[in-house]
């Protein structure tokens, strides 16, 4: 959305739609694009960052990106096209769950395992690394970007996290690998999210929105607008902060 309607930005100052830097996401190019791919899926996409800069540093590779969120979507487009990738890269509006598409020869998944499964988390999660298996072709690589917990949550946190949060909702760190290995896969890379790209994710997030609220404290969409980033605001600072983090797991498939 724009200021030009009178309503509040959405995500106007993420590059990533997660706690990913750019010096982070540098590397990670660098050791999957190393590989040459020449076919590469993202599932749950979103805008398709880190898939168009994939593409942009592996010559004549094709992508596709799939997501359920139109906006997202039109704006990965766009950007495609301002970089010169709009002929190589195709964003689609579909479910990612039970997809036909093609094996690639390289998956992206980061935040997005929900798309591939309707089973509860943490079953989401082992399903769908069952389901990423069968999608990356033969010495391909995946890239699953999956939170697990830095520790138990106590009472209070999970009290302060999303409705019906669950001290067995995310997997640890080694459990996460070892289901990546069960699935079928053997783990290249084990990396997490830092504090710091936490903290820029997470006031990136909102940044727009506050901007917006503080020039516009009395749009009629205010108040709504106030008390809903009020509340996504304090299940970080109240809840998750330091206890949820984010894996980036580079996968190679077995076999």
């Amino acid at each position: 959305m724009s200021l030009d309607f009178g309503l509040p930005p959405r995500l106007g100052q993420l590059a990533f739609h997660g706690p990913l830097s750019d010096a982070r996401a540098r590397r990670l190019v660098g050791r999957v694009s190393a590989a040459g791919p020449r076919t590469v899926l993202d599932i749950g996409c979103g805008w398709g960052e880190l898939l168009l800069r994939v593409l942009d540093v592996s010559p004549g590779a094709t992508g596709v990106g799939v997501d359920i969120a139109g906006d997202d979507l039109a704006r990965g487009r766009a950007i495609a096209e301002e970089r010169g990738l709009g002929e190589r890269v195709v964003f689609v509006e579909e479910s990612a769950r039970g997809t036909t598409r093609d094996p690639a020869d390289l998956v992206l998944c980061l935040g997005s395992s929900q798309a591939l499964s309707a089973a509860a988390p943490p079953l989401a999660t082992v399903e769908a690394l069952r389901a990423l298996r069968g999608l990356v072709t033969s010495g391909g690589r995946v890239v699953l970007g999956e939170g697990f917990w830095q520790r138990a949550p106590t009472e209070g946190e999970l009290a302060g996290m999303w409705p019906g949060a669950r001290a067995d909702e995310y997997l640890s760190l080694g459990d996460l690998v070892d289901a990546a290995i069960d699935a079928g896969f053997r783990p290249l890379w084990v990396e997490t999210a830092s504090e710091e790209e936490w903290e820029e994710f997470e006031s990136g997030y909102r940044s727009g929105v506050e901007e917006w609220l503080a020039a516009h404290p009395d749009h009629p969409s205010a108040a709504e607008t106030r008390a809903k980033v009020d509340a996504q605001r304090s299940t970080w600072l109240r809840g998750y902060r330091n206890v949820l983090g984010l894996a980036y797991l580079t996968l190679i498939p077995v076999g």
